[in-house]
Order: structure tokens, then C-alpha cells, then sequence
């Protein structure tokens, strides 16, 4: 790689180009198209089987997730919110594809219903952190804003998808408790963890691991997509002033600027914390930061022009720290301005940086993006993803092994799946614009 993927500075003229690129430097039509037949292949083939139909919980409803490393069932568990709502918007997702089937459709149906009747809070509104296999007991009430945004973001693709009035009100109920209780007007953004009856938590650590009254760039992030599908869906005037709103946090507010990088936590009033335990890069958080962007303006019909120099700055430091050269695909994490010290590769890093880097091929034309596009894929078909228990191994450590679970409280179809749509239709669009 030349310096100018590798180079980690704010301003990165370069990469943030969007000229047209000359026949000599696009990659052949051949490559492109190879690329979009390996994605397909890995969904249809490897992932899409794997979660359907076996995830779907036909006694209880909503889906089965609690899957060992290898891929077999290990039993009813508890339901979490944040799967079971991302994999109601993967299969709303997926119907909506060149590959959706009505099945797919009957399948986001299927978790929409559990989400509705089973996991809805209906004493105090929105989501519980998680229910009991049956959905019958409530396991974890405290509301806390990642959760709610993932429940959001199913309800909004589901209402896409389907068009049914009653989920749309569900969204539109789920948006109004979130602007209502979670928005702060003094500091910008959203407090993150309430009580059930949404008063505001004060003490303790969350769901999320960290001390309660903090706020996470990781889950604004997420915030970030539920509302450009929120907005996408319902058109909502407020939802829109509150997605710029999280347009300029994620690019500007959580960057810090002299690195090319975010940090994830953060006081109440936007203080970064400081210290060797915060003082860290997550190269998926990032590169995902940077698509979900693009996606947001789009949503928003604003130019991604005026924040090219973030994304380009962004992928430049992930890409020069945290990604693996030889192998393809991006490690972990690592400290300010030094390499990846944590060197596993998760299946998420994995999905949101491809993906990230065939959305810049896609806005600059620079084919370095494609190239790490092309590696990262490369990675993914031939050690991430698992060819004989199906989907993607959860980590692949550095030493060769897989490791983690194939589906539970934070796994689902939801990254690697979107990613493999996503890219796939953006493949689409590049081989229907190179000529022959």
C-alpha cells in the first residue's frame, strides 16, 4: 500500500477525491464481478442457511439463539432485545433483497410478533433487555438506549418491508418514549440507562458494562442507523433534526481530531476520558462509523462531500494501524498511534470494515479501498467464515483458532448479513456502471 491509505492525517486530499477514475485505474470489470459472485455465494450458501429456518422459535416465538462454537443448539435461553430485534430487521432486510424469498418476510414476521407481544414493556413503554425463552418473564427491565435503538431499527426496516400501519405506530411510540426521556437538551446527544419506568439510572454499572451516566460513541453509533431508518420510513420532521444532530456527533464530536480516531466514552457533557483503559481504537467501530455516515446523509439527500476528509482520516488510521497486510481483514483494537495489541479478528470487524472500504471505493474511485475491500472479502471466504458449521466464527485468535459462539446475547445475522446486502447491491451498481 502506498502512503496514502497508510498515512494517518485529518487531511487526507487524496482519498477524498470523488473524481471519476480513468479505465487504467478501475479494477477490471472481471474483479468486480467476482467479487459480487463471492459475496453472493457466502450469503446464500453460508449465512442465509444457517439462521433460517433453524433459528426459528416455533413454540415460543421470536428466534432461537444460543448456539455453540461448532454451530449446534444448546438449548432454550434467554432472549435479548438486541438479537432478536437484528434479526428481525436482517430477515425484513433480506425479504427486501434480490434474494428474499415470502419466507423471509413470514420469518421477520415472526420476530416482529415476539418483539410486540413479548419483549414491549406495557406498563411503562419500550423494550426489556431480555425476556425468558417463553417470553413469558421478564429477565433484565432497565431501558437503556443501545437496546431501544435496535428495537427502532427493526421496527422501522419491518415497517419498510411491510408497509403495516401497526408497526409503523409502534416506531413512531418507541421514537417519542426515546426523545422524551433520553434526549439531552443541555449537552447534546442522549442519556443512555433508565430505570424500567424510564426515571434516570445514577449509580452502578449498565448493561453495557460501563458506569451508568455515561455516554457511548458506540451507542450512538447505533442510534445513529435507527434513526436514518426511522427517518427513511416514517419522514418524521423531529426524526430528521435529530439525525443531523447525530451526524455531527459521530463526526465530529467523538473524533478526536490530532489522532484521526474516536474514543468511545465520555461524561455527560461530552468530556472524553482519558487513561490507557479509554485511550484505545476500535477499528469496526470506526470504519462502521464511517459508512452509517454516508448512509445517514443519503438519507438525509445531503452531499457526503463536506465530511470526506473525516472518512478518508478515519480509514486511514484503522487501515494503518489495524489491518493486516499480509492476511487480509482488521484486527481488534489498539492504543492511540500505535498497532493492534488486541489481534483477534471478530466477524463484525470483519463485515462493517469490507463494507466500509467498497462504500469509499465507491465515493473516491481510489482503488487502494477496492484492494482492502478485495483482501478483507478474501479473509472472510476463506478463514472467518465456517464452510462446514455454517455463518461466520465469532473470533478467528491469533493463532488460528476459532473461538466464541455462533449465535446468543450479541450474535445474530445482523452484521455479516448486512454487510454481504449491502455490498452486494453496491457491486451491482459498479458493474452496471463500467462499460465494456
Amino acid at each position: 500500500m502506498t502512503s496514502r491509505l497508510c498515512s494517518a492525517v485529518f487531511a487526507a486530499s487524496l482519498l477524498c477525491s470523488c473524481a471519476a477514475p480513468s479505465r487504467a485505474e478501475q479494477p477490471a470489470r472481471d474483479a468486480v464481478l467476482a467479487a459480487k459472485q463471492r459475496i453472493d455465494r457466502i450469503l446464500t450458501k453460508n449465512v442465509v442457511p444457517f439462521w433460517h429456518p433453524g433459528v426459528l422459535d416455533t413454540e415460543h416465538g421470536g428466534y432461537k439463539l444460543n448456539h455453540d462454537t461448532a454451530g449446534a443448539y444448546r438449548g432454550p435461553a434467554d432472549k435479548h432485545i438486541v438479537t432478536q430485534a437484528r434479526t428481525v430487521w436482517f430477515f425484513a432486510r433480506l425479504s427486501r433483497s434480490a434474494y428474499g424469498t415470502k419466507a423471509h418476510l413470514e420469518a421477520a414476521a415472526h420476530g416482529y410478533k415476539f418483539l410486540r407481544d413479548r419483549m414491549w414493556d406495557e406498563e411503562f413503554g419500550g423494550f426489556y433487555w431480555a425476556v425468558d425463552a417463553s417470553g413469558a418473564h421478564a429477565r433484565l427491565t432497565d431501558k437503556h438506549l443501545y437496546g431501544q435503538s435496535f428495537g427502532l431499527y427493526a421496527l422501522s426496516e419491518y415497517y419498510i418491508a411491510t408497509k403495516d400501519p401497526e408497526a409503523e405506530a409502534l416506531a413512531r411510540k418507541l421514537f417519542a418514549l426515546i426523545e422524551t426521556h433520553a434526549y439531552d437538551r443541555t449537552f447534546g446527544g442522549y442519556v443512555e440507562t433508565f430505570a424500567p419506568d424510564w426515571a434516570p439510572r445514577t449509580a452502578g454499572r449498565n448493561y453495557m458494562g460501563v458506569e451508568t451516566g455515561l455516554k457511548l460513541m458506540n451507542t450512538h453509533l447505533h442510534l445513529l442507523e435507527a434513526l436514518t431508518a426511522y427517518y427513511a420510513a416514517t419522514k418524521d420532521p423531529l426524526a430528521r433534526e435529530r439525525l443531523h444532530d447525530l451526524v455531527l456527533i459521530q463526526s465530529s464530536t467523538v473524533v478526536r481530531g490530532e489522532i484521526g480516531a474516536c474514543t468511545d466514552k465520555f461524561e455527560r457533557d461530552w468530556t472524553p476520558l482519558a487513561g490507557p483503559e479509554y485511550d484505545r481504537v476500535s477499528y469496526g467501530h470506526d470504519l462502521e462509523n464511517v459508512w452509517l455516515l454516508i448512509a445517514a446523509r443519503n438519507a438525509l439527500e445531503l452531499s457526503n462531500a463536506p465530511l470526506m476528509g473525516v472518512y478518508g482520516a478515519l480509514f486511514a488510521y484503522s487501515h494503518a494501524y489495524g489491518y493486516d497486510a499480509e492476511h487480509g481483514g482488521f484486527y481488534d483494537s489498539g492504543p492511540f498511534n500505535a498497532p493492534a495489541d488486541r489481534r483477534q479478528k471478530t466477524w463484525w470487524v470483519q463485515a462493517e470494515c469490507m463494507l466500509s472500504a467498497l462504500w469509499m471505493y465507491r465515493l473516491t474511485a481510489d482503488p487502494e479501498y477496492f484492494e482492502c475491500f478485495r483482501k478483507t472479502l478474501d479473509w472472510i471466504d476463506t478463514r472467518q467464515a465456517d464452510w462446514r458449521g455454517g455463518d461466520w466464527h465469532a473470533d478467528i485468535l491469533p493463532d488460528g483458532a476459532p473461538s466464541g459462539a455462533k449465535a446468543g446475547p450479541w450474535k445474530s445475522p445482523y452484521h455479516n448479513g448486512r454487510a454481504l446486502l449491502e455490498a452486494s447491491e453496491i457491486l451491482e451498481d459498479l458493474l452496471d456502471a463500467i462499460q465494456d
